[in-house]
């Protein structure tokens, strides 16, 4: 376990092609989950708990660590478990999302594994709306679930998704294009978050859950297309941690594919604190917005649909 909590840290700055390492832990029984250590910043035994009054019942408490004030939240609670009994003998794991660290309550934390998104899969259809799966994958012949922690997130703090009245006001004035703006992101949650940012301007929008749908899309389309898929398409906005292929790597097919290539890409990923802006350049992205903030987005939107109008 004590090598496990030693290397997280380092393994945070690792960035592969179509790659990604996973934590694995478990909550209250057998069925094993993974986190993509990318956003991990450490592991630690549940430290001593501070009871907040009026606090989500997803909440345990808050802890101080490292001169930082973090939310833990009981994970088997969050999905529809028993509240986690024993803290003293439990782990937490502080992760980034969205620009601000929380500590997720787990039973046992196991060990790290490196694979290709290639292997990680959507939700198997018939898992429901309710599902807080984002994604499944096979280690040692046992099914893994990554969880959709920004719906987990959004359940505790909703997110206010609408612009601002003066970037509305301010953006409103300005044409908009007709063609479409492509969005990919393998969480409901940060899907209907851009959908709701970006509706009030007038933009027209096609979501696809990740990389490989993103991509099939932009070929099918592109064949009716005599120069560019810009004919028809005018941004593409792409989560980074996508099943069977990650933002990272449909951005390097997009620019790599001469009918694909001027179509521009914006990043948008919750991979805020550690992200590695070296690995955006090597891609070829043009723009990289951490999650979630509409005024941001809907203004970085306009600017990279105007360019070629």
């Amino acid at each position: 376990m004590s090598s496990i909590l030693d290397s997280v840290n380092q393994r945070t700055q690792l960035v592969g092609a179509n790659r990604l390492e996973l934590l694995l832990f478990r909550l209250s029984g057998r069925q094993r989950f993974g986190i993509n250590v990318f956003k991990v910043r450490e592991v630690l035994q549940c430290p001593q708990l501070t009871i907040l009054p009026k606090r989500h019942p997803y909440v345990r408490g808050i802890a101080h660590i490292r001169g930082q004030t973090i939310s833990v939240i009981d994970l088997n609670l969050a999905v529809g478990g028993s509240c986690t009994e024993d803290l003293t003998d439990s782990f937490v794991i502080i992760a980034e999302y969205n620009r601000s660290a929380q500590g997720f309550l787990v039973h046992s934390v196991e060990r790290i594994i490196n694979m290709n998104w290639g292997a990680i899969m959507p939700p198997p259809q018939g898992s429901g709306r309710s599902s807080y799966l984002t994604a499944v994958t096979e280690v040692d012949e046992e099914l893994v679930e990554i969880l959709d922690v920004e719906k987990i997130l959004e359940e505790i703090d909703p997110s206010d998704s609408g612009l601002s009245e003066e970037v509305a006001t301010e953006l409103s004035d300005e044409p908009v294009t007709e063609k479409l703006i492509l969005i990919a992101d393998d969480s409901a949650v940060a899907r209907s978050q851009v959908k709701r940012a970006l509706e009030p301007l007038g933009f027209h929008m096609e979501l696809v859950k990740n990389g490989r749908e993103a991509l099939d899309f932009l070929k099918e389309i592109s064949g009716d297309c005599q120069k560019s898929v810009t004919e028809k398409v005018g941004l593409l906005i792409s989560d980074i941690e996508m099943p069977e292929m990650d933002g990272y790597t449909l951005t390097a097919e997009v620019k790599a594919d001469p009918i694909l290539n001027p179509l521009h890409v914006i990043l948008h990923t919750s991979l805020s604190g550690v992200f590695n802006h070296a690995m955006v350049e090597k891609v070829g992205a043009d723009d990289f917005i951490a999650k979630f903030q509409p005024d941001e987005l809907a203004e970085a939107v306009k600017k990279w649909t105007s360019v070629d109008d």
